[in-house]
């Protein structure tokens, strides 16, 4: 057992058994829709990371650069908020506490904290946000969403997926921007036969 491990249930016990309790008495739709967003709503966000992309292009060369940089910096972001999560070794709440969830609980070992959904999806938002404001406008209270989701399926604590969102925006923010410096390169590709990834033609 790590040094680190977490009771969550001390925590916000009573919030995630209040959450989960009234996801059971919800209506069925309310509940598919909630748990639908759980399971494939990430793949909003690559959209919206490729739509950001294909907006920047034509535009300056530091906001395609961060254009570029988004899924890296998510792929980062996971492997942070991965790390943390493999140290803490918190428990999933449905494995302590004796509650109905909407979702399956995922077997020991697979820890709960921080949230890697809300992870990805914070990154994702701060990414998109960075390089669009409009299509960051979605990704933003999507990302909340999938954060707000997460708990109601009963698969994480609500400090699982607010510190979740934390360790994705303080890793993307920083990224993202950095990204910005690579804006000789992308004027250098726009020379090149990778032209088609930094300009409309």
């Amino acid at each position: 057992m790590s040094p680190l491990d977490l009771d969550g249930s001390s925590l916000d016990g009573g919030p995630y058994t209040s959450i989960t309790d009234a996801a059971g008495n919800a209506p069925a739709w309310l509940d598919s829709v909630l748990s639908a967003w759980s399971t494939y709503g990430l793949a909003l966000f690559a959209v919206l990371m490729l739509a950001a992309w294909w907006r920047a292009r034509p535009g300056s060369s530091p906001r395609t650069a961060m254009a570029l940089a988004a899924p890296l910096v998510v792929v980062t972001a996971f492997a942070v908020d991965a790390i943390i999560k493999s140290l803490v070794r918190g428990q999933r709440p449905c494995q302590t506490l004796h509650t109905v969830t909407l979702e399956a609980c995922p077997s020991a070992g697979d820890w709960s904290f921080p949230s890697n959904h809300a992870a990805i999806a914070a990154a994702a938002a701060v990414a998109i946000w960075l390089t669009h404001r409009g299509l960051g406008a979605i990704a933003v209270p999507a990302a909340l969403l999938m954060a707000f989701a997460r708990v109601w399926v009963g698969v994480h604590y609500p400090h699982d997926v607010i510190l979740g969102l934390i360790v994705g925006a303080a890793v993307a923010w920083p990224l993202t921007v950095a990204a910005r410096r690579s804006a000789p390169l992308i004027d250098r590709l726009r020379n090149t036969p990778l032209r088609p990834l930094v300009a409309p033609r």
